[in-house]
């Protein structure tokens, strides 16, 4: 983000980018549109009923995640620490659920967007950001997981229609951001502790965000609940691609994954 925004400008606008993001335009972190991940205009919630199999046995701990895209491939390590986001998104993928999505919001400096079943093969011009697979999931945040560049996170509706922060069962972003500096993150801190008291980033988190980046202004509000291991240099290309209205690729970019742990 501009380091030149004043911070409080610099709320605004990551607020109103969120809200269109919610679906990334109604399930997508906020930036610069408004629907929630939170990015867009209001859309009906989501069943909150969590639809997520509890019964599963399988072990699911150190779980990785190929994401193949017209653009090259990415690997993503699922955190154990956010059992129901991770289990959630490994019944997905076995599922094929998302294979033939697209990256639908892609926001320069920012993050990108998909897990909207509404994009497969969607034309262009079609609005989308307000599909899913008819559940949400409870948040599960966690201060100990930020959003570093390359943090895989869940999109959701925002605050006005989804009080609790529950994640939309399917959408999900990467988080690309830019390096801070320490003012930066001081800012974004204290912008945090308005819900969250007790939060303080800790030296090693301070660090990752001046060497790396990241979206520090969507941290405890949306659940993280991974993070690309390879690949890192795919987001950043996804991200360098024409987009059009509603910040979605001119040329559609789509992906595949699959489960390699």
């Amino acid at each position: 983000m501009n380091s030149r925004l004043s911070f409080w400008g610099f709320a605004i606008f990551s607020f109103l980018l969120f809200f269109n993001a919610t679906g990334c335009k109604s399930q997508e972190p906020a930036n610069q549109s408004t629907s929630n991940l939170t990015i867009g205009e209001p859309v009906p919630i989501e069943n909150k009923d969590n639809q997520t199999n509890n019964n599963m046995q399988t072990d699911h701990t150190n779980t990785r995640i190929k994401v193949s895209t017209s653009l090259g491939d990415m690997v993503i390590r699922l955190y154990d620490e956010t059992p129901q986001h991770r289990d959630n998104f490994i019944k997905l993928v076995e599922s094929g659920f998302y294979n033939d999505l697209l990256f639908h919001r892609c926001i320069p400096g920012f993050m990108a967007q998909g897990g909207d079943p509404n994009s497969r093969g969607a034309a262009a011009g079609t609005q989308l950001g307000m599909g899913g697979p008819g559940y949400t999931i409870p948040a599960e945040f966690n201060s100990n997981l930020i959003h570093k560049k390359g943090a895989l996170a869940a999109a959701r509706q925002g605050d006005y229609v989804n009080p609790t922060r529950s994640s939309s069962g399917s959408q999900f972003y990467i988080s690309q951001g830019q390096p801070m500096n320490d003012a930066q993150i001081n800012q974004w801190e204290q912008y945090i502790k308005q819900k969250n008291p007790n939060f303080a980033y800790t030296p090693e988190q301070r660090e990752v965000y001046k060497a790396i980046g990241g979206t520090a202004q969507l941290d405890m509000d949306y659940t993280v609940f991974g993070e690309v291991v390879e690949g890192l240099d795919i987001l950043d290309k996804i991200l360098s691609m024409p987009t059009a209205a509603g910040d979605r690729p001119v040329q559609d970019i789509s992906m595949k994954m699959e489960v390699i742990k």
